[in-house]
């Protein structure tokens, strides 16, 4: 039975020994890294912290900006969906990091300013096209600038910028001046003020030796790396060929990305107003729940993105995925303060400890001339198919209450985040794995059949006409998802 045979050939099996290579001591994985690489990783990382801190503003404010805008809750999670659902034009247009950074400062500078609902969803959509660039160009830069094996331990480490982006918004509304009514603008100028921060950083470095060989190669070769009009038709010629040769590649890091964005933002969006609400329990105490359920983020970023390189990849997404459903009673069961944290910890490090491992799992499977496109196309439509996410959580709450009539906002996120980690789970068992591919050694996008490029194995793929001359049969691909 060729499907049977195909099916278990797919089964996520460990790496072979030759490619869990590194130091078993992370300690030493960093200090191997010269201060440059160093110096990239943590503005690319900081970069996704900013993301973090601005969109994670409005799921801290959504109660008091319900009766500030006077509009019931699941109205204003219209603004989450917005700002997911314009993603997708951020990462397409791709926009340099430093642009990416300043814009987001300026939107959620002008969020404080916001009279209106009207206005205040137009700025947010907007802050949506702006973000979409970051996480792509974040995980491009941070991660083909590593040796192959710190990369394991380097995508949990860029991943938990996320938490810590959310951990630093829900401390600083603990202050008591965000109690107040209006005082929510707080968080959106601290998110502007660490946007512009990460800008600086970003501007104050070097472009990487990698951009650089790869402009000497392109200025040496007028096809590769001709200038304006050349340069585009080049580069969209080879997305035709990327899409035409890989696009079942494509499909899977789409359905893949869309369960991911479910599977984080389900646990997220809603959570400050889950406790509140649901439970019963004050501002302060929901975010310090928060604040306890990054630390478990944290955790389990730095944790999977690690274990991900001896384990292998999807290995370690099924790992995290059955842990995140084992606690999710923990998460919804209890009353006490208590009980509460622990299970926003482990759901949280269960959630992001699988999610560690995507910037280093989409970066080895991704075709490797766009992979700082591709990865960040895939994640960004996956937020736009997921983007209702938020809003469905809010509707679907206040539709199902309790005996006492009290909105049911954390079943409904459970109920969420358990179909999407099935889904994740089946995604891995049918999907590719590429453990320890050198993607950095790759054709760029400019070059002439840089979208036929491949990364397998650990080995970047000879081009097809290269590949075809060897065997002295008629060039093709035969793609795998």
């Amino acid at each position: 039975m060729p499907v049977l045979t195909a099916l278990i050939n797919r089964l996520p099996t460990l790496p072979p020994k030759s490619e869990r290579i590194g130091h078993a001591n992370p300690f030493k994985l960093i200090a191997s890294l010269s201060p440059l690489q160093l110096a990239f990783f943590f503005s690319g990382w900081l970069a996704w912290v900013c993301d973090a801190i601005d969109f994670f503003a409005i799921s801290l404010s959504t109660s008091r900006l319900a009766p500030f805008f006077g509009q019931p809750v699941g109205t204003v999670t219209l603004s989450i969906t917005l700002t997911l659902l314009f993603r997708p034009l951020g990462a397409l247009v791709k926009w340099p990091l430093i642009a990416n950074l300043v814009l987001i400062a300026a939107f959620s500078l002008s969020t404080a300013f916001c009279k209106t609902f009207s206005a205040f969803l137009a700025v947010r959509s907007l802050f949506g096209i702006a973000m979409g660039g970051i996480w792509g160009l974040a995980i491009s830069m941070s991660l083909e600038n590593m040796p192959v094996e710190c990369r394991g331990l380097f995508s949990g480490f860029l991943q938990l910028g996320y938490p810590v982006g959310y951990l630093i918004i829900a401390a600083v509304n603990l202050n008591p001046t965000v109690a107040q009514t209006t005082g929510w603008k707080l968080l959106f100028y601290t998110g502007a003020g660490f946007s512009m921060f990460a800008a600086l950083v970003r501007l104050v470095l070097p472009e990487s030796q990698y951009f650089l060989d790869r402009r000497v190669q392109q200025a040496e070769n007028l096809e590769e790396g001709g200038s304006g009009a050349r340069k585009s038709i080049v580069f969209l010629r080879e997305v035709g060929k990327m899409v035409k040769t890989h696009w079942a590649r494509c499909i899977f890091g789409i359905v893949f990305m869309t369960a991911f964005n479910f599977y984080s933002h389900g646990s997220q969006d809603l959570y400050p107003t889950y406790i509140q609400v649901t439970k019963g329990m004050s501002l302060h105490t929901a975010s310090i729940t928060t604040i306890i359920g990054n630390c478990g983020a944290i955790t389990g970023c730095a944790i999977g993105g690690y274990v991900s390189q001896y384990l292998g990849r999807r290995l370690t997404i099924i790992m995290f995925c059955c842990l995140c459903c084992a606690m999710l009673p923990l998460w919804l069961l209890p009353t006490s303060f208590a009980g509460l944290a622990a299970g926003a910890f482990f759901v949280q490090a269960g959630v992001q400890g699988a999610y560690g491992v995507v910037p280093v799992y989409l970066s080895e499977i991704s075709p490797v001339a766009f992979r700082a496109m591709w990865p960040g196309v895939a994640y960004q439509i996956g937020n736009m198919v997921s983007s209702a996410s938020a809003q469905i959580e809010a509707v679907a709450g206040e539709r199902i209450r309790s005996p006492s009539g009290v909105p049911e906002y954390g079943k409904v996120s459970a109920i969420l985040i358990g179909v999407a980690a099935g889904v994740l789970i089946v995604c891995c068992f049918i999907g590719a794995e590429q453990h320890g591919a050198h993607f950095e050694q790759g054709r760029a996008a400019f070059e002439k059949d840089g979208g036929l490029d491949v990364v397998d194995g650990g080995e970047t793929r000879k081009t097809v006409d290269d590949d075809a001359a060897e065997k002295g049969e008629a060039a093709h691909v035969e793609d795998r998802v």
